[in-house]
């Protein structure tokens, strides 16, 4: 019995996806629930599971093939006790696609050809681990994995050091004159596109100012200890900044809306996006109603949020809407930076790296750990009074963190 494998219905707003990786051959055993695939969404990477153990058939789509939901992309047998054993020598696997296209001889496929050329490989020096010893696409990638890469024809004749070979960064080492071409992943092309899209459509302007951090600094260092015991999560600033943020939208809501068409959409409500680097760019999960939180609740909602991105299981639903946006590019160094609006939101707010400078305090003189805070806001709709007044509550809560507590 055949068990059709279909491409998850995706959501309204993503109209196709991409397959990643195939974690299985055709032939293959695979249990029920068993990761078969991955496909990649604009925003997330998709786990398809097997929905029968047995074993793997025809494979109808090859790796970096678009596909759509509901798409047929692959057939299970279902039990294939025989064919796992290999109890019937007449009996093959059905050939994936790409050792179809392969056909008989030393033949390539048009994907293994593209790698070869794109990445400047002799076919010669690949072992192939297909049918009749033919080389599949994971057999390029596998080579190219082990920093084994040499360049062909008159490159590797004016080639650099007879180490050969890839520095462990996955540069080439010094002397050559290399280059790589690497197709963008799906999702970086999308945040590619949004990036494009947010400063041809938007207005966008960008405030500074800049927060003593000795207040949080302090009340952290004297709770934190308390605050782990007490909730089983480590006190962070994000929760300050997040708690900041929120009073100071509700005291400047028009900050907290977004532009459609000719129409101002105000949010009552408080969903704030926490931007996270994950291996395949940026994603930006979001704390829904964040005002209803504990500050317990909004750490432990960003270390679980942060953990999924990490682990590549965030979901469309974690990423789905937001009505404003903190960015923390502190955390890699950054002293300043002007943030890119994450469309259709109209501001976002960028943390920066805590640094001790001298600063003037009644009269005096002091050294005090200081952040340079931006506001990148969509001058359309957001007038600069109302951006920098926004900023300056955002300092004066993170100053002073019993305003946050008093809602002042």
């Amino acid at each position: 019995m055949s068990t059709e494998v279909k491409v998850p219905q995706l959501p309204e707003s993503v109209a196709d996806a991409t397959l990643v990786n195939w974690k299985k051959k055709a032939g293959d055993r695979v249990e029920r629930d068993e990761n078969l695939v991955d496909i990649e969404t604009d925003k997330v990477v998709l786990e398809v599971p097997a929905p029968i153990a047995g074993i793997v058939g025809e494979l109808q789509v090859e790796e970096g093939a678009t596909v759509i939901g509901g798409q047929v992309i692959a057939v299970i047998e279902e039990g294939g006790e025989i064919a796992a054993r290999g109890a019937a020598p007449t009996e093959k696997a059905a050939p994936t696609v790409e050792e179809e296209e392969e056909g008989d001889g030393d033949k390539l496929s048009p994907s293994v050809r593209r790698m070869l050329e794109e990445n400047s490989l002799e076919a010669s020096a690949i072992k192939g681990s297909g049918r009749h010893g033919r080389i599949t696409k994971a057999d390029v990638q596998a080579y190219l994995d082990k920093g084994e890469s040499k360049p062909k024809g008159e490159i590797a004749a004016r080639g650099a050091a007879p180490t050969g070979g890839d520095t462990p960064s996955g540069h080439a080492q010094a002397g050559t004159r290399e280059a790589r071409r690497v197709p963008m992943t799906r999702m970086r092309a999308r945040i590619a596109e949004r990036m494009i899209e947010a400063q041809s459509t938007a207005a966008m302007l960008t405030s500074f100012n800049e927060a003593d951090m000795s207040a949080v600094m302090t009340l952290r260092s004297q709770y934190k200890d308390h605050f782990e015991k007490a909730h089983g999560v480590k006190l962070g600033f994000m929760p300050f900044f997040v708690k900041a943020v929120v009073e100071a939208l509700k005291r400047f809501p028009v900050v907290n809306a977004s532009v459609e068409g000719n129409d101002v959409i105000y949010h009552d409500y408080f969903d704030i996006g926490v931007a996270v680097s994950v291996p395949k760019g940026l994603v930006v999960p979001i704390i829904r109603d964040a005002d209803q939180l504990s500050f317990a609740e909004v750490e432990k909602t960003i270390g679980a949020l942060a953990g999924k991105g990490r682990d590549g299981s965030l979901t469309m639903d974690d990423l789905a809407g937001g009505t404003f946006t903190i960015t923390n590019g502190g955390v890699f160094g950054s002293l300043v930076s002007t943030p890119i609006l994450n469309t259709p939101q109209s501001a976002i707010l960028g943390m920066h790296k805590i640094q001790e400078r001298p600063v003037v305090v009644d009269g005096q003189i002091v050294i005090r750990p200081m952040m340079y805070l931006a506001l990148t806001y969509d001058h359309r709709i957001i007038d600069g009074k109302d951006a920098v007044q926004f900023l300056v509550a955002v300092k004066e809560a993170i100053e002073d963190p019993s305003r946050i507590l008093l809602q002042l």
